[in-house]
C-alpha cells in the first residue's frame, strides 16, 4: 500500500528547501561581493573577455600548428597583462582534436592560470557542442537539433543532451553554446537545421528537455555543462533569409512566437544566453536595453550570463554602423547589458573598456554587475574547487551505449512522408534494388555542419565504424542491392535497372551554417533534379531519401516517387538507421517539426491565420503545403480513440481533464506520437486556424496494446498576446482536436 506524507509535512519540507536555497544564494552573493572588492578594474575586464583558443595556441591565427598546442608565452601574456578569464573554440574553428589533446590543452591553460591568477579564479572554457561533442575525435555525433525535434520525444532529447554533456565535460570543457531556441520559421535561413522547428510549444518543450539533459541536477557534476541559449532573440527570422541580416518583427509577434521558448528555458534554470547577432526593426540587439534589461532581466527574471557571439560588439561600428567607432560600440553594448564579449582574436575590447572606465564613461559598478554573474557561474560549475577530472571518470566517450542512443534518436526522428502502395519497407528479399545519389555515400552529408569542423565539409575526417546509407543497405540486402555512384549517367542507370525492381535515390544538401551557407532559393540542385528525372523515366518504383539542412523544394519529385523518406541530418548512426527503416528492421518514428512548402514562394506555417486559407473564390491559392506540420507515416498502426473531456467550461478556478486512449498494433517496435490542437472561434487578435497545445509520444513494443493518457488543460494554456502586449485568455468558444475527434469547450 502506498503511503503519503501529510500535506502539512510536505509544505513544511517545501518551505525548508526554499529557505535553504535562499540562504545558499545569499551566501554565494556575499562571497562574490567579497571577491569583487579585492579585484582591480583590469582583472574585472579580463573576466568579461572571451578569446579564441587561436590567440594562445602555437602558430598564426587561423593557421595553427596541428595537432594544436598551447604557446606558453602567448598564454602568459593573455593571463598576466589582460587577466583573460574565458576561452573558446578550437582555434578559429580549425577542426576536431583527440580527447587526449583536449585534456592536455585544458590542463595546461588551467594550471598556468592558477599559477598567475592571484584570486584563484579559474578559466571558463566554452565550445559549440551542437549535436554531441563534435570537436572531439571519437565522440558520438547525434542527430542535429531539427531531427531531434522531429522525434517529438522530450525524454529522448534529454538523454541525447545528457550524453552530449558527458562527452563535452570529458574534455575539460564545462560550457556548451547550445541549444538553439530560435524558431525555424524562415527555411531559407542557413541555421534552420539547428532549431527545434516552427512551433512555439514544441520548441519550448524540447528546449526544456535539452536544459535538463545538459545541466543535470547540478552544474558542479563532472558530467554536466552550463547551457547557453541561442540567440536571444528573433535571430532566426531575417527578412531576406540571409544569416545576420535584419529581422522585421513587431513586438507583439516577438512576444507571441520568439520569446516564450527562452522564457521557459530560463525558468528551467538555463545558466547563460548568447545574444542575437542581428538587428530587429533597425536596432541591433546588442545595444537594445529594452531587450537586454526590460525583457531579459526584469520580465523574464534571468540572473545568468549574457555573452556576445563572434566579434558582435565590434560589428556594431564595423557592420551595423550604429556606433561611430569600436570604443563607442563597447560603451553602448556594456551600457545595454552585455556581460561578456566574445572578442575573440585580439584584446581591443579590454583596452577600450579600460579607457571608458578611466574616463568615467562606464562606472566600475557596472562592471561589478557582470563580473558577479561570471564569478557565480564559475562557482556553480565547481571551477573554484576542481577544473578537470581524472580520465577514469569518462570511460563511456564514444561508447556502444552512446552509439545506440544516437541510432535510437535517428530512428525516432526519420520521417516517412509518402509510401504509395506500401512500397516501404523493402521486406521482400527476392526483389532487387539499386541505390545512388550523393547522400548514399557520404558521412559528412549525414552529419552536416558542426561536425569535426565548423562547416562540416572537411572530408578528411574518418567516422570509424560508422556506415553510410549505401554501406548499411548493402549489409541489410546483400547481393539483392546494386550500389551505383552518386551520379550514374542515364545509360548506366538504364542498364542497371533492367535487372532491378526499383531504385533508391539519396538526395542531399551540402553541409554548412551561418553566412557561408546562405542560399538564394530552396531549389533542389539541378544535377540532383536530373538524377531523379532519369530514375523516374525508367518507369520502376523510385524511393527518395532526403538528407537536407532545410526543406528543399521537391514537389515534382514527390508527386512521381513511390515513397519519400526525410532523414534531416541524422548523425553518425543515420546511415544505419535509414537503411534499417528502408529494409523494415525499424519503423520510422518522426513527424515534421515544420510545414513543408510546396514552392519557394509559398512559406506558410501550420498556425496560420484564417486569411491564409483563402476560402473564397481564390481558394486554389490558399494553404496547400506539400506536407503539413506534424505529418509522418509509420509502419505501425495506431488510432486515438475513446476521448473524454471532463468539462465543457473552463474558468480561472478550474481545469479540464482531457483523456484519450491509443490503440497500437503491428509487428515492429516503434514510436507513436499523437498531437493535440485547439482553435478559437474568434479573438481580439486574429486567431490561428489551429495551434499545438499538447502531444504525447510513446515507444511501443510489438503486438496489440492500449495505453491511456490524460492532460490537465487550464485557462492559461489558451492565452495569447493582445495589442497591449499583455498575455490574456479571452472568453469564448474553443475547439479541441485529437485526430478526427473534436470537442468544443467554452472559456469564461
Amino acid at each position: 500500500m502506498k503511503r503519503f506524507l501529510p500535506i502539512s509535512l510536505v509544505m513544511l519540507l517545501a518551505g525548508w528547501f526554499s529557505e535553504t536555497r535562499a540562504q545558499h544564494a545569499e551566501q554565494a552573493s556575499r562571497w562574490a561581493d567579497s571577491l569583487l572588492s579585492r579585484m582591480t578594474v583590469e582583472e574585472k575586464i579580463g573576466q568579461m573577455t572571451l578569446i579564441d583558443l587561436g590567440v594562445v595556441a602555437k602558430g598564426k591565427p587561423c593557421a595553427l600548428e596541428l595537432p594544436q598546442a598551447i604557446d606558453n608565452d602567448k598564454l602568459r601574456m593573455a593571463l598576466q597583462r589582460y587577466h583573460v578569464g574565458n576561452i573558446l573554440n578550437t582555434g578559429c574553428g580549425s577542426g576536431a582534436m583527440t580527447l587526449e589533446n583536449w585534456r592536455r590543452i585544458i590542463r595546461t591553460i588551467q594550471e598556468e592560470n592558477q599559477a598567475i591568477n592571484r584570486h584563484g579564479i579559474s578559466i571558463l572554457y566554452g565550445i559549440d557542442a551542437i549535436h554531441g561533442a563534435n570537436y572531439t575525435l571519437g565522440s558520438t555525433l547525434f542527430p542535429q537539433q531539427l531531427a531531434q525535434a522531429a522525434s517529438w520525444n522530450p525524454e529522448l532529447v534529454e538523454r541525447v543532451n545528457r550524453a552530449s554533456a558527458y562527452e563535452t565535460r570529458a574534455a575539460g570543457i564545462p560550457w556548451n553554446f547550445s541549444p538553439v531556441l530560435d524558431l525555424g520559421r524562415q527555411p531559407l535561413w542557413s541555421r534552420f537545421f539547428e532549431t527545434y522547428g516552427e512551433d512555439v510549444y514544441l520548441a519550448t518543450t524540447m528546449g526544456q528537455a535539452a536544459i535538463r539533459g545538459l545541466q543535470g541536477e547540478s552544474l558542479s557534476s563532472p558530467y554536466s555543462v552550463a547551457a547557453c541559449l541561442k540567440h536571444f532573440a528573433g535571430y532566426s527570422m531575417p527578412l531576406s533569409g540571409k544569416d545576420r541580416t535584419p529581422a522585421w518583427i513587431p513586438e507583439r509577434e516577438l512576444r507571441e512566437y520568439f520569446l516564450p521558448p527562452f522564457a521557459a528555458a530560463f525558468n528551467a534554470g538555463a545558466a547563460t544566453t548568447m545574444i542575437n547577432s542581428g538587428d530587429i526593426s533597425g536596432t541591433p540587439v546588442h545595444v537594445d536595453s529594452f531587450m537586454l534589461q526590460q525583457v531579459l532581466r526584469r520580465e523574464m527574471g534571468f540572473k545568468g550570463l549574457a555573452v556576445t557571439d563572434w566579434e558582435d560588439i565590434y560589428k556594431l561600428s564595423d557592420i551595423h554602423r550604429v556606433a561611430a567607432n569600436r570604443k563607442e560600440a563597447v560603451r553602448m553594448a556594456i551600457e545595454a547589458g552585455i556581460d561578456m564579449s566574445m572578442t575573440p582574436n585580439d584584446f581591443q575590447f579590454n583596452d577600450l573598456l579600460l579607457d571608458l572606465v578611466k574616463e568615467g564613461r562606464i562606472p566600475e559598478s557596472r562592471l561589478d554587475v557582470s563580473v558577479k554573474r561570471i564569478l557565480l557561474l564559475k562557482r556553480q560549475l565547481g571551477l573554484f574547487e576542481q577544473t578537470t577530472f581524472a580520465d577514469s571518470f569518462y570511460t563511456a566517450v564514444g561508447s556502444e551505449a552512446h552509439r545506440k542512443l544516437s541510432y535510437d534518436a535517428a530512428v525516432a526522428s526519420i520521417t516517412l512522408l509518402k509510401n504509395e502502395n506500401n512500397t516501404l519497407p523493402l521486406e521482400n528479399t527476392r526483389q532487387r534494388w539499386a541505390i545512388c545519389g550523393p547522400g548514399a555515400h557520404s558521412m559528412h552529408l549525414l552529419n552536416g555542419a558542426w561536425s569535426r569542423s565548423w562547416q562540416g565539409t572537411d572530408t578528411t575526417y574518418r567516422h570509424e565504424g560508422r556506415k553510410t546509407i549505401a554501406q548499411a543497405m548493402q549489409d541489410n540486402l546483400g547481393d539483392q542491392l546494386r550500389v551505383l555512384p552518386a551520379f550514374p549517367d542515364a545509360t548506366q542507370l538504364k542498364k542497371t535497372m533492367r535487372a532491378a525492381d526499383g531504385i533508391i535515390v539519396c538526395l542531399a544538401e551540402k553541409p554548412g551554417t551561418e553566412i557561408p551557407c546562405n542560399i538564394d532559393a530552396l531549389d533542389l540542385p539541378a544535377d540532383q533534379k536530373k538524377l531523379v528525372a532519369d530514375a523516374l523515366a525508367i518507369g520502376k518504383p523510385v524511393v527518395l531519401v532526403c538528407t537536407f539542412n532545410r526543406p528543399l523544394i521537391i514537389t515534382e519529385e514527390v508527386e512521381k516517387a513511390a515513397a519519400v523518406l526525410y532523414t534531416y541530418l541524422p548523425g553518425d548512426e543515420g546511415g544505419r538507421a535509414t537503411a534499417d527503416i528502408l529494409s523494415g528492421k525499424a519503423s520510422p518514428g518522426g513527424r515534421l517539426p515544420f510545414t513543408y512548402p510546396r514552392s519557394s514562394g509559398d512559406i506558410v506555417h501550420y498556425d496560420r491565420k484564417h486569411t491564409e486559407n483563402m476560402y473564397s473564390d481564390f481558394s486554389a491559392n490558399g494553404y496547400r503545403p506539400l506536407f503539413d506540420f506534424a505529418h509522418g507515416l509509420s509502419y505501425l498502426t495506431h488510432v486515438a480513440y475513446a476521448v473524454k473531456v471532463s468539462d465543457s467550461v473552463l474558468n480561472d478556478s478550474n481545469f479540464i481533464q482531457l483523456q484519450f486512449t491509443v490503440l497500437h498494433s503491428g509487428s515492429l517496435s516503434g514510436q507513436l506520437t499523437v498531437p493535440v490542437y485547439y482553435s478559437r472561434a474568434y479573438a481580439s487578435i486574429t486567431p490561428p486556424v489551429k495551434k499545438l497545445i499538447r502531444f504525447v509520444t510513446v515507444e511501443r513494443e510489438p503486438g496489440h496494446s492500449n495505453q491511456t493518457f490524460a492532460f490537465a488543460l487550464r485557462k492559461s494554456d489558451f492565452s495569447f498576446i493582445n495589442r497591449r502586449m499583455e498575455r490574456v485568455s479571452e472568453p469564448g468558444p474553443v475547439t479541441l482536436y485529437i485526430g478526427d475527434f473534436t470537442k468544443q469547450i467554452t472559456i469564461r
